[in-house]
């Protein structure tokens, strides 16, 4: 008898159930909830579903799975340490992406970098809450956490891998949570800062660009990324080769596989990596409610940032230009164009703006990453 109690006594100091703690059945809870809304509300899935899932296995007691010998742990070790797999999905989205409306209307360059004006508030914020007690922000922590008011999921893991690893987690939660709720966050302040006539402008039909001006572009900016922030040539030659694998229209298959294949995979697995930094340890901490408050705020600010512009753009073209599409310079490609849209067609169902509002859209992606280098560059260096 007595052997028996000490087979199931034995039996039950290995059971999760018997080892597991308060934080990390809360994050348990914390990654189902990520899995609800990617699967159940469609909130950004290709992301918040591997990152939900990691959140769950990375909390497993005894078992390790986030670990440096776990596999969780070993694809973080390989793909987010080393920066490389927000760089291959750089290169999937400028395979992905056409940047003929930004090519054909070039001023929208400037919604996209006013739409950064959100990243260097938060900056701001997020070293003032260190005169709350409980909150530690070095220069280099409210570097990563700004880069949230970017909306540009890649670029602010690959910032938070250099500048703040022990943040990841909170960062890349927030960054990916706003970015799902793109069409819940915009529209409200889209509506505030504009009148009903702005809403209704109608825009001219983009000039057709050609196929050598496709070729050229990203060509340039690389070259303009060589001359004046090297720092951003990681995030920008890969988002400009994956674009160029697009546009020569010599290597499909190859541009294919960036816009499949290797996007979706390296996806699975960057989710996943994500999801490891979820553990109990890392995430349960005063300074993760802030960063998801800041990480809030900076999404507001860069979005009133790009409609305000769109504003002085609005009255400085004669009215030829609707300012709702300086909501889409935050990067969240493409659903913030397709919220600019929406809004557009609310105040006239005649008025469609998704190829004006990708403009902007596309220019964001490269404003984050100049973004992103300039904060290496001051606070890396």
């Amino acid at each position: 008898m007595t052997e028996t109690l000490k087979l199931f006594e034995q039996l039950w100091i290995t059971t999760g159930i018997s080892n597991i703690e308060w934080g990390q059945a809360l994050m348990i809870c914390v990654g189902l909830l990520l899995l609800y809304l990617a699967i159940v509300k469609k909130y950004e899935p290709l992301l918040l579903l591997p990152m939900g899932f990691g959140a769950v296995l990375s909390n497993i007691p005894i078992a390790a799975i986030s670990g440096p010998d776990g596999l969780l742990g070993m694809l973080y070790s390989v793909g987010i340490e080393t920066g490389a797999f927000p760089l291959l999905i750089f290169m999937g989205v400028g395979a992905l992406t056409d940047f003929g409306a930004l090519i054909a209307m070039p001023r929208t360059l400037l919604l996209g970098a006013a739409a950064q004006f959100g990243i260097f508030t938060t900056l701001i914020g997020a070293l003032a809450l260190n005169y709350i007690p409980g909150f530690e922000f070095s220069m280099a922590d409210a570097a990563a956490i700004g880069i949230i008011g970017g909306a540009d999921g890649p670029t602010a893991i690959f910032l938070a891998s250099k500048l703040a690893p022990d943040l990841l987690g909170a960062i890349a939660v927030a960054a990916y949570s706003y970015m799902a709720l793109v069409p819940i966050i915009q529209p409200p302040i889209m509506k505030l800062l504009t009148t009903e006539k702005e809403r209704k402008v109608k825009m001219a039909q983009l000039r057709h660009v050609s196929k050598a001006e496709k070729i050229a572009f990203p060509l340039i900016v690389l070259i303009m990324c060589i001359i004046f922030l090297p720092t951003a040539a990681p995030l920008i030659g890969m988002l400009t080769f994956g674009n160029l694998l697009r546009e020569s229209g010599v290597v499909d298959r190859l541009s294919n596989a960036a816009q499949n294949e290797i996007i979706n995979i390296t996806t699975i697995f960057l989710g996943l990596s994500v999801g490891s930094k979820l553990e109990a340890s890392h995430f349960l901490h005063v300074e993760t409610l802030g960063i998801l408050l800041l990480g809030m705020i900076a999404f507001c600010v860069g979005t009133a940032a790009g409609v305000l512009m769109g504003k002085i753009m609005y009255r400085t073209s004669g009215g030829k230009i609707n300012p709702l599409i300086g909501a889409a310079g935050v990067s969240a490609v493409p659903m913030a164009a397709r919220v600019a849209n929406k809004v557009g067609l609310e105040a006239d169902h005649h008025n469609f703006l998704l190829m004006h509002a990708m403009g902007p859209n596309v220019a964001g992606v490269i404003g984050s990453a100049v973004a992103a280098g300039i904060l290496l560059a001051i606070v890396g260096g």
